[in-house]
């Protein structure tokens, strides 16, 4: 089977062409979704991508959050279906409860833009299986509302639970509390990070790397992961 991925476009996403593009070099088929529809068009799977939706007033993230199409994606991730929200979509994720946390202006209050090291730390998520625990990748980075925030009690249930699914390595680029640059759901099938691994799926227009400049895939792992955990529950 082909996996069918729907990509939510937001008023102001800006990466949702480029999710697509991800899917489909991953080897599934991208399916366009839009933020006021309440049809998943019976995709597989979804991806919320970057951007700054709804011009990130309030807070980033929280006005999509409250999206007509956001009910159906609550309703997706109970079922269980691998859910990836990549920078603004991590926001939108934290705004809809299905992370815990929040996100805040950067510590350093500048937009950042770096192809950010990252290590591995939850393997067993249907947007990570293709990794392995303490493996470091490289994704490139854009926010200026990333810095991950908690409380003192929800922190502590993230790492005891396992939930912290990557950490900056080398520097902390927006104050995140423990480093956390993206989290899972306790079930696996959401994952949210602030980097954008859609921006690391093809050679010549990847991350840096000691082979050659702009070499870096490692991004694509994240959609041939899900593809697989799709294909996999469908068997």
């Amino acid at each position: 089977m082909t996996a069918r991925i729907g990509v939510i476009t937001f008023p102001g996403s800006l990466d949702d062409g480029d999710a697509q593009r991800a899917i489909r070099l991953a080897g599934g088929e991208p399916v366009a979704l839009w933020h006021g529809s309440h049809d998943l068009d019976g995709v597989d799977a979804l991806v919320l991508p970057g951007g700054f939706s709804y011009g990130d007033y309030l807070r980033a993230g929280a006005i999509a959050a409250l999206a007509p199409i956001m009910s159906e994606v609550k309703d997706a991730a109970s079922a269980g279906m691998p859910i990836l929200g990549i920078c603004n979509g991590f926001q939108m994720l934290v705004e809809a409860h299905l992370l815990p946390g929040g996100l805040i202006r950067n510590a350093h209050q500048q937009f950042i833009r770096r192809d950010q090291r990252l290590r591995v730390e939850n393997a067993s998520t249907a947007w990570t299986s293709g990794f392995e625990v303490g493996q470091e990748i490289t994704i490139p980075l854009k926010n200026a509302d990333g810095g991950y925030i908690c409380s003192a009690e929800t922190l502590a249930q993230i790492e005891g639970d396992g939930l912290v699914a990557f950490r900056y390595v080398g520097v902390n680029p927006n104050g995140s509390l423990d480093d956390i640059a993206g989290l899972t759901n306790a079930r696996g099938n959401v994952v949210g990070l602030m980097p954008h691994p859609e921006h690391a799926v093809e050679a010549g227009f990847g991350p840096n790397t000691p082979d050659a400049m702009r070499s870096g895939v490692d991004g694509l792992t994240f959609f041939t992961s899900a593809i697989a955990a799709v294909v996999s529950a469908a068997v």
